[in-house]
């Protein structure tokens, strides 16, 4: 978008006078956020216990699947499109090869199929990576210490296949893998899959705010760190590489991870490609907000939906959100 500049002087130009009345400055408000902007991210687990609060995201729990299913009505009739699902798996199911991942009876494919059945309007979101599935904790096959490339790709190949073939509408790779997009498009539109949508990970960084995440699905405890793969965060112009391959090699739709941190990168990714561009406002995102709001530092309300009103002035087509279901109502108040 060209700026063109307006000309005049004070005091015949006078930009308080479009807001000096609440009528005015909404008439004149440049974007708008709806519930139809958010995703809601939720974790899944296999535990015999319908919810399991998450220590270190305040106000978020893991949850069955059959609360699963009860809150994707609630997300549905609230106009929230669509679901994130995140697994959290017994630790005796993970093993360095990742190989629950592969399961079609995991936790995943098994929510895909009962949310479906229960809700088949709302949209489900699947990440793809191995992360929550590894002892280890890494997005990917560890050989000799060292993550392999090629190998990993063969397992998210079918990881994708798994979760597609089980219900959902969009595969998510998150793991930075070099190529995996086009693998994982070739496989499907191989399998007959040709109305798969993939949302890539395709700028996602190594980045200080995960934290929270990782208590989330399980990691306890991650061998070295993922910098061999997800992006150094000094880096602009790398991440505009990364998308354009991975629009190249089949992408719909990309996103830029973590969220408020990288407003930059997700202005220019959406202003450089004209592509339907995500961003992901991450667990200590959610977490910094939550605990100034409750030490009194931060109006919680106007906090959140300033934050997420950012991610559309940035030009986010959508957003993934620990708030979604807050904002949601209250939106819809």
């Amino acid at each position: 978008m060209t700026f063109v500049p307006v000309t005049g002087a004070y005091p015949f130009a006078r930009p308080r006078r479009l807001r000096q009345n609440g009528w005015i400055r909404d008439l004149v408000q440049e974007h708008t956020l709806l519930a139809s902007d958010l995703i809601w991210p939720i974790f899944v687990h296999d535990r015999d216990i319908a919810r399991d609060p998450i220590g270190s995201l305040k106000g978020i729990d893991r949850l069955s699947i059959s609360e699963t299913v009860k809150e994707a009505k609630a997300a549905r009739d609230l106009g929230i499109k669509a679901l994130a699902l995140f697994p959290h798996i017994d630790e005796r199911k993970r093993f360095s090869d990742g190989r629950a991942a592969l399961d079609r009876q995991g936790i995943i494919p098994l929510a895909c199929r009962a949310i479906k059945a229960a809700v088949p309007d709302i949209g489900l979101i699947v990440d793809v990576a191995l992360d929550p599935y590894t002892d280890h904790g890494h997005d990917g096959l560890l050989i000799n210490d060292k993550i392999d490339n090629d190998a990993t790709i063969d397992a998210l190949i079918e990881q994708a296949a798994v979760q597609y073939e089980a219900g959902a509408d969009i595969i998510a790779p998150s793991d930075m893998m070099d190529g995996r997009i086009g693998a994982i498009r070739q496989a499907l539109e191989a399998r007959g899959h040709k109305d798969a949508l993939i949302m890539s990970y395709a700028a996602k960084f190594a980045s200080a705010f995960y934290g929270p995440y990782r208590d989330a699905i399980g990691v306890k405890a991650l061998k070295g760190d993922k910098k061999t793969y997800q992006m150094n965060s000094a880096n602009t112009d790398e991440a505009l590489r990364e998308v354009a391959l991975d629009i190249q090699e089949g992408a719909d739709m990309v996103m830029v991870k973590p969220g408020l941190p990288y407003l930059d990168i997700v202005w220019r990714v959406a202003d450089t490609f004209k592509v339907p561009t995500f961003a992901y406002q991450v667990s200590g995102e959610y977490a910094m907000i939550k605990a100034a709001s409750d030490q009194g530092l931060l109006d919680h309300e106007r906090a959140v939906l300033e934050s997420l009103t950012a991610f559309k002035r940035a030009g986010a087509s959508g957003i993934l959100t620990y708030f979604a279901k807050d904002v949601a109502e209250k939106l819809n108040k």
